[in-house]
């Protein structure tokens, strides 16, 4: 497919329908592969071809290479001995996923650049050991089931599945100390605990609990989230290719607390139409034990944050030789530890799995040009997502110059929406995110791409399966008020099942409008282009 390229002369124009949110636009069109001015190709530690490249520099690319670089929201062990030791036990152990896996799901993210399918990404804010559960990982994974079936059914797209789970428990923090929580008040008063403490950085790293003993950062616990994430991908695994996920299931998937809910009747109602669509694909032949009827695809994602963690899990692969960091499927480098000399871009340029980037509003468009060479400089296709976190005003009025440049550049990337993490508030002492606010972040990013004629490519959501009152607002009717009766997170606040799916139904509408309008303008054009050769044949001269 030739490459195609939109002159820079419209930018301006482009800009002005982004703000207005309502100009007709484009058609969305695929990207073909091209080469893009990179470094020059690194070699493994092992001498052998990764096939990924360097980033900023011709230096060799090694699981260890990153050493070499600065990194940032690493924890501060008492005991370098100590880690080394729970570092090289988690050495020793299986990988948790498989290249092949990982391989797949790139030439997945690839359809979703094309715009032939759509990524839901979701999950936990940070798992909790405290919290884990095979009840709590299945209401999870139901909801996320439940999502992609509105999205398809509704979108008429293949969804993407990729879960912030086995392995989502590092957080990165805006401090290095956390001052007392209210319930500590009486505590500090007294001088039993000091006003301030380290900041909790997840499970994997220190504990919740305010207290000096639990927020020592303990190596051991990275085997424990080790071992936590091996059993969440086995019951995943499961759940996925043992008959769970099929789609005659679907009815069977709702929650009970959603029975009466709005959202609720209406995932029934869709549910209902699957089974009549599947029973007529029976009466026509389809055979019901066909895998694409019983199992599902589903991956598993994490912030590349522990980079001592991450070094330990990362394999060769026997049949390509290259690296592959075999704790998740897709890992992604968050918007405090994406500098371009720093050790966690290092890190994941090497690996081979597909992996994703955080944008904010700060992003400079030169600068994400030259984050994406370093971390996709063959231009693989579905190699490297970026994900934009910027806030609904944010979006409108920074990503139209960033997607452009990318553009310009003849880049591919998969575009997704993680409309969460630029729409944190504080309300009556807790963490929280309006429904609404991130509803208008999602409905700017679909703008913008189809003023843009570009494609959006998923969305990326902190959502649970429980029944939670940490968001404010939408169908779920959570009031300000609510949030202390079931506020249960250990990080950032959550999309209940509720307010999960209402967004799934939102999505689903936006991808339909969009199809309708491609389906429009093809229309039109072949129409234009018969009556222009109509007006040719009026136009000649029989003999």
């Amino acid at each position: 497919m030739k490459q195609l390229t939109r002159p820079p002369a419209a930018a301006g124009a482009r800009r002005a329908s982004v703000a207005r949110a309502a100009a007709p636009s484009r058609r969305a069109r695929a990207i073909a592969p091209r080469a893009i001015a990179a470094p020059e190709r690194a070699a493994q530690q092992s001498s052998s071809s990764n096939g990924t490249g360097p980033s900023s520099s011709s230096s060799k690319w090694g699981p260890t290479s990153w050493r070499e670089r600065t990194a940032h929201q690493q924890p501060e062990y008492p005991d370098r001995a100590e880690v080394d030791r729970a570092v090289d036990e988690i050495r020793q152990y299986p990988p948790l996923i498989f290249a092949g896996e990982a391989r797949t799901l790139q030439e997945r993210l690839a359809k979703a650049a094309r715009g032939e399918a759509f990524v839901l990404q979701g999950g936990d804010c940070a798992e909790a050991f405290s919290q884990f559960s095979a009840n709590r990982i299945r209401d999870t994974y139901r909801v996320l089931l439940q999502m992609s079936v509105v999205i398809m059914f509704g979108g008429s797209v293949p969804v993407v599945k990729l879960g912030r789970m086995a392995g989502q428990f590092a957080k990165p923090r805006s401090a290095n100390l956390e001052k007392a929580p209210a319930a500590a008040a009486a505590a500090v008063a007294a001088g039993d605990l000091p006003a301030e403490l380290p900041s909790y950085r997840g499970d994997i790293i220190n504990g919740p609990e305010y207290t000096p003993a639990a927020r020592i950062p303990d190596p051991w616990r990275l085997v424990r989230a080790y071992n936590q994430s091996a059993a969440t991908l086995n019951l995943l695994r499961g759940f996925s290719t043992g008959g769970y996920a099929g789609l005659a299931r679907t009815a069977s998937w709702n929650l009970d607390f959603m029975a009466n809910s709005d959202e609720g009747r209406a995932y029934v109602d869709l549910a209902r139409r699957v089974d009549e669509a599947i029973a007529f694909m029976a009466a026509c032949g389809l055979d019901s034990g066909n895998p694409l009827m019983r199992e599902t695809e589903f991956y598993t994602s994490h912030e590349c944050l522990l980079l001592d963690y991450e070094e330990a899990l990362t394999r060769q692969d026997s049949t390509t030789g290259r690296w592959y960091d075999c704790s998740a499927h897709f890992l992604w480098c968050g918007e405090r530890t994406r500098q371009l000399d720093a050790a966690h871009v290092e890190f994941l340029r090497g690996v081979g799995n597909p992996v994703g980037v955080k944008v904010s509003d700060k992003m400079d468009p030169a600068q994400l040009v030259a984050l994406v060479a370093a971390l996709n400089p063959s231009n693989e296709p579905g190699r490297l997502a970026v994900i934009v976190r910027m806030g609904a005003d944010g979006v409108r009025a920074k990503l139209p110059g960033l997607v452009e440049a990318v553009e310009a550049a003849g880049q591919i990337v998969t575009w997704v929406c993680d409309p969460m993490h630029g729409n944190t508030e504080t309300c009556n002492g807790y963490k929280t995110r309006r429904y609404d606010n991130i509803r208008a972040e999602v409905e700017a990013f679909f703008d913008v791409h189809d003023a843009l004629g570009t494609v959006p490519g998923g969305v990326h959501l902190e959502m649970t399966g429980d029944d939670v009152t940490e968001c404010v607002g939408g169908g779920a009717m959570v009031g300000e008020d609510d949030l202390e009766s079931r506020y249960h997170t250990h990080c950032d606040p959550r999309l209940n099942a509720e307010q999960s799916l209402e967004m799934a139904f939102y999505v689903a509408s936006r991808l339909r409008r969009r199809k309708e309008r491609i389906a429009a303008e093809e229309a039109a054009g072949e129409a234009a282009g018969k009556r222009a050769r109509s007006g040719d044949a009026g136009g000649t001269l029989l003999f």
